[in-house]
Formats: structure tokens, sequence, C-alpha cells
């Protein structure tokens, strides 16, 4: 190993352990509620290094709902079947009432984070619209590979629909959201003349 790599790991590994900490205190606590003193003192770490990671407490919420993003579009992704539109949604609606239903579930990070900030044009608002649009992107594809005449409609319904079961999860009845969730999606993709 040369030696020149072994800081930029250090560094690497030592922003891992930070988002990891801002994970778990940020998605427990709030945002607001999180201090950088908290995270340092987690962490373990220095304000010097944590500061050199991120600059301002923004630059780190940011890096946070960007993790979050990633995490949730793949997991999105992958609960997708080809060619099964309604095996897609039963996956996603089966991942939702999971989630629902484990220790510390507090709702959506996205929806939550967008509560925090109410300024439109803060960076914060931009990850949140950015994720928002590739989830309600996926929701379209997945209308469209049913069949649904309006996709695009329908995306949006399957997006309200997934946004009232996180919100559902954590403030109602957890155990029930994924077999309420399944044929709520359901419906909306039901060809016309199909009882709903």
């Amino acid at each position: 190993m040369r030696t020149d790599e072994a800081p930029k790991r250090s560094r690497t590994g030592t922003r891992e352990r930070i988002l990891a900490a801002t994970n778990e205190l940020f998605y427990a606590q709030g945002i607001r509620a999180t201090s950088a003193d908290r995270i340092i003192e987690q962490v373990g770490i220095t304000k010097v290094t944590f500061y050199r990671h991120f600059p301002s407490k923004s630059d780190l919420v940011v890096a946070y709902l960007e993790v979050q993003a990633a995490r949730e579009q793949a997991w999105l992704i992958g609960a997708r079947v080809s060619g099964e539109p309604r095996a897609s949604l039963r996956a996603i609606a089966e991942g939702i009432g999971a989630a629902s239903c484990s220790p510390g579930f507090r709702g959506c990070a996205f929806i939550n984070a967008a509560a925090e900030f109410s300024d439109p044009d803060d960076p914060v608002r931009a990850v949140v619209a950015g994720h928002r649009q590739r989830m309600l992107d996926e929701f379209t594809s997945i209308a469209a590979e049913a069949g649904v005449d309006d996709a695009v409609v329908a995306g949006r319904r399957l997006m309200i629909l997934r946004d009232g079961a996180m919100v559902n999860g954590y403030l109602g009845e957890a155990a029930s959201v994924a077999s309420a969730l399944a044929p709520a999606f359901d419906a909306v993709i039901a060809p016309a003349g199909e009882s709903r």
C-alpha cells in the first residue's frame, strides 16, 4: 500500500462514521434538535475534524439526505419485478409495512426534513424534491407498465398513497400498513372496467 493512500482511507472512514451517527440522531431526534456537538461527541472526533468534512450543518443535512435517497432509491428499484407491476407494488407495500413495524420508525426522513426546512430555496429542500421526483418517476413507470391510461396521474396517486402509508406507519397502526396499502395500490392501476 502506498503511504499517500492511508490518510484518504482514514478520512473516508471518518466521514462515514459521521454520517452513520448523523443518520441515527437526525432520524430519531430531528435535524434541528440535533446539534453538531452531539454528533461530534457520539463519533468521538474533534470539532476541527468534523468541520473539515462538513463545513456547515447544512452541508451535513444535505449529505445525510443524499445517503438516505441513494438507499431508498436502491431499495425501490430492487423491489421492482420486471413485467409484473402488481408484484412490484405488493413488494413496495410489504417493504413500507415492514419498515413501519421496525423499532424507532419515525416515518419518511424526507417528509420529516421538509417539515423542518420550510424555505423552498433551501438546499435541503432541493435534495428532498429531487428524491421525491425520482420516486414519482418510479411509480409513474410502474403505472405505465401496468397499462394505465394516464400513468402520470396514477404515479402521483401511488406517491400520495406511499406518503400516507409512511405517516400512518408512524402515527397510526403500523401493523396494518402493508395490508391496507397493497389493495390501495392495486386500485390505482386496475383496468377501467375492473372491480375496485
